[in-house]
């Protein structure tokens, strides 16, 4: 025992080489971490000329890094095998190297044009081979240099794990100092060499960790950890209950962000705010002493589950703060009782690696079902719901209180369901009254999970079925006022509603108008004859003044260019003898506007209907130069909008297109985002005048809404009368305001004008 003892205190490392293994090794984490997420909005709003802004592609993204993590960590799980300490620091510092060299990022040259379908494949494939290799680098870096952690005989060696809290601290930065700071202030490109600086500074650190473990006594490890050696292999059901953990909160973060893009509004940036709390629950959960302890999350998750169930009863159109908030506090508490269950599980330092490698598996699940799956196999956000009722099974096994009572429950629970369920099947008084109390109703069930989960401590299954029917019940008797029919792809969910009087069609984007068409008159005669244009395509309205104007001006038939479809709306706008061409990136708009049974603009007003697929700034380049008398840029009233298409390189394909005396008219109709001075911006960077349309109609009954829309030409005169009306004001660049380009944007100064202005 003597010489053991001896032993281990001349191979006991100082106290200032230890604070010194402790800053390397932790700055090493963090500094990874930061790159790790950060490359993720950089890298993909460089993708974003090549395939439009829908919240799709952040899903895409998300799906790749986590499949990229799982492969890094599966690669750092295999170098902690090899018994040498000396090859595995040389492969990684050898794999770092490669990496380094492909940089600065970009895309990969000779990527083809996106495809007319399956862009999530296309997505993928192009992230892999532009910026695959660097991030596989980057993703083996926490569990890698963790595991050189417990090998330098640190006193915190033993348990490592407060090392992923330095990690997630790290993401956590990256993704909130993007859109607050890097964004704003710098460009693509800068951001890319800092970026690539960043990355060199961690090869250094990486290299100082490998140095620090190379110089510990290798008997430290062994003489200190002999206990933890010792531990028993983690059973295969453990590690099966750890992918479902993570897999649950990994799918509820996309199918959240996908919600509140989709039903409540798509305003910017919202994928931030949920991937922000879902790195900080890993942040706060591995804490030594957690600030939040595991078992208030666990009596607190029932009611996020029941919390979530209310909102999605009531809808989309309630107060905005109050429903993004709800949505987010409940996803976050949901999050940190799964992540939490992890944390409690998690193994001996010694299985550290496999415990990462099955986190990254059950975070690529989760991401794959949500984000590349369900967006093909559903109609609408179903995985939402699937997933929050599948939290309800990531609660640990306990005893119930009442057992005698709670045998009970499974014959309750279906005699709710058949009560409940069949009269939506049915029409009469019993249905009329489910239908018109259905917050209470799906909320009444929604409690009764939370409570049989608090006072009883019923079994998980028994939770989860009770949340699984007050999700169906929201599903039976849906909110919307009329009949709802919806198209998803890969851009969205959009909606088809028949007004309740029968009165209108309207297609919707979560609370996003994007066009109607009016079936009945006010006297409820069936409207015929060529469908009028309504919405913001009216004849009163900006985009109806500008066409008029322009075909005025010309004095003869136009020829028109409408970037983005809609519901068809402007094809009742050409007159006879003019040609009008359609770009859009979305089939599905197209089939959708197509189909009679929705909508008959075009059936009525362009028979022939024929548009060109694909991203505007890739199809439309291609169309001749001097073209086009008039270009409708149809694409903002959205709030997920394709920034690539106003930029000041969009506006000079614009003008390259245009005739000699044409114009350009954006509409810019928009709820969250001032873009009106974006695009007097674009216009005068490429020595174009503006004149600015806001004008509020005054009836939206009629479903004819205010626009905000510019029109933007070489002179005063290709203008026609619109240069002189007391509607359209001829509008400058605003001082200091920084011009749009594909290097650079400012989405949330365009959040800060509207919200300044008080619109």
């Amino acid at each position: 025992m003597t010489s053991i003892a001896s032993s281990v205190a001349v191979a006991q490392p100082s106290a200032a080489r230890n604070r010194l293994v402790l800053v390397v090794y932790t700055a090493a984490i963090f500094v990874s971490a930061l790159l790790l997420f950060s490359v993720q909005p950089l890298f993909t709003k460089m993708v974003l000329p090549r395939l439009g802004g829908s919240p799709a592609v952040w899903s895409v993204a998300m799906v790749f890094f986590q499949t990229l993590l799982l492969a890094g960590y599966a690669y750092a799980h295999f170098l902690t095998q090899l018994p040498s300490r000396v090859l595995p620091i040389a492969i990684h510092l050898l794999l770092l190297g490669f990496a380094i060299l492909t940089l600065p990022l970009s895309i990969a040259g000779h990527w083809g044009d996106p495809p007319n379908s399956g862009y999530g494949l296309w997505l993928l494939g192009l992230f892999t081979v532009s910026i695959g290799l660097p991030f596989f680098a980057l993703a083996a870096n926490n569990p890698l240099l963790q595991a050189w952690f417990v090998r330098t005989g640190h006193p915190a060696g033993p348990d490592p794990y407060f090392l992923y809290a330095s990690s997630n601290i790290g993401s956590f930065l990256a993704l909130l100092s993007y859109p607050l700071l890097i964004e704003p202030i710098f460009s693509l490109r800068t951001q890319n060499l800092i970026w690539t600086g960043g990355y060199a500074v961690l090869i250094a650190l990486i290299a100082g960790c490998g140095v620090l473990l190379l110089r510990s006594p290798v008997t430290v490890a062994s003489l200190l950890h002999g206990d933890d050696s010792a531990a028993p292999a983690p059973r295969w059901l453990l590690r099966l209950r750890w992918i479902f953990l993570a897999a649950v909160p990994s799918g509820l973060l996309i199918a959240v962000t996908a919600h509140i893009s989709t039903d409540v509004a798509a305003a910017p940036l919202l994928w931030v705010l949920p991937l922000s709390l879902y790195l900080l629950t890993w942040v706060l959960v591995f804490q030594s002493r957690p600030l939040l302890p595991h078992k208030w999350m666990l009596a607190l998750q029932p009611l996020a589950i029941a919390g979530v169930v209310m909102l999605l009863a009531f809808g989309g159109e309630q107060n905005l703060a109050l429903t993004l908030g709800g949505h987010q506090l409940c996803f976050f508490v949901i999050a940190m009782a799964c992540h939490g269950e992890l944390a409690r599980t998690r193994p001996a330092a010694k299985y550290l690696t496999g415990f990462y490698v099955a986190l990254s598996f059950g975070g690529m699940v989760g991401g794959l079902f949500a984000g590349l799956i369900a967006p093909y196999t559903f109609s609408w956000v179903a995985e939402y719901p699937i997933l929050l009722a599948l939290a309800a099974l990531c609660r640990p096994a306990a005893g119930e209180r009442l057992p005698k009572l709670t045998r009970w429950y499974w014959i309750a629970l279906a005699a709710i369901a058949l009560a409940l369920l069949v009269p939506a099947a049915m029409t009469g008084k019993v249905t009329t009254y489910l239908e018109e109390h259905r917050v209470y109703v799906a909320g009444a069930v929604g409690a009764l999970a939370a409570l049989i989960a608090l006072l009883l401590n019923a079994g998980r299954w028994k939770v989860f079925a009770t949340a699984a029917l007050a999700l169906v019940l929201i599903r039976a008797y849906p909110a919307d006022d009329g009949r709802v029919e919806t198209v998803r792809s890969f851009f969205g969910v959009h909606k088809i509603v028949v007004t309740s009087d029968g009165h209108y069609h309207v297609l919707m984007h979560g609370t996003t108008i994007h066009g109607a068409q009016k079936y009945l008159n006010a006297d409820g005669s069936k409207a015929t004859g060529r469908p009028e244009p309504i919405t913001y395509y009216h004849k009163d309205g900006g985009i109806g003044r500008a066409i008029s104007a322009i075909r005025e001006r010309k004095g003869a038939p136009l020829k028109v260019a409408v970037i983005g479809v809609g519901a068809g709306t402007l094809t009742c706008a050409a007159e006879p003898g003019e040609s009008w061409n359609y770009f859009e990136i979305d089939q599905t708009m197209v089939d959708t506007a197509s189909d009679p049974k929705y909508f008959s603009y075009i059936r009525n007003c362009a028979p022939d209907f024929k548009p060109v697929i694909g991203d505007a700034r890739l199809t439309f380049a291609k169309e001749p130069d001097g073209a086009y008398d008039l270009i409708i840029v149809d694409a903002y009233s959205s709030d997920a909008i394709p920034i690539h298409l106003a930029t000041e390189e969009a506006m000079a394909i614009y003008k390259a297109k245009l005739a000699p005396q044409g114009a350009v008219v954006m509409h810019v109709s928009n709820r969250h985002l001032e873009l009106e001075s974006v695009v007097v911006g674009i216009a005068d960077a490429n020595d174009l005048k503006s004149w600015v349309y806001n004008e509020d109609s005054g009836r939206d009954d009629e479903y004819i809404f205010s626009t905000d829309v510019v029109i933007s030409a070489r002179e005063e005169a290709d203008v026609g009368k619109l240069a002189a009306s007391d509607k359209w004001t001829e509008t400058e660049p605003t001082d200091g305001e920084r011009v749009w380009t594909d290097d650079y944007s400012n989405i949330l100064g365009a959040v800060y004008r509207r919200l300044r202005d008080g619109e």
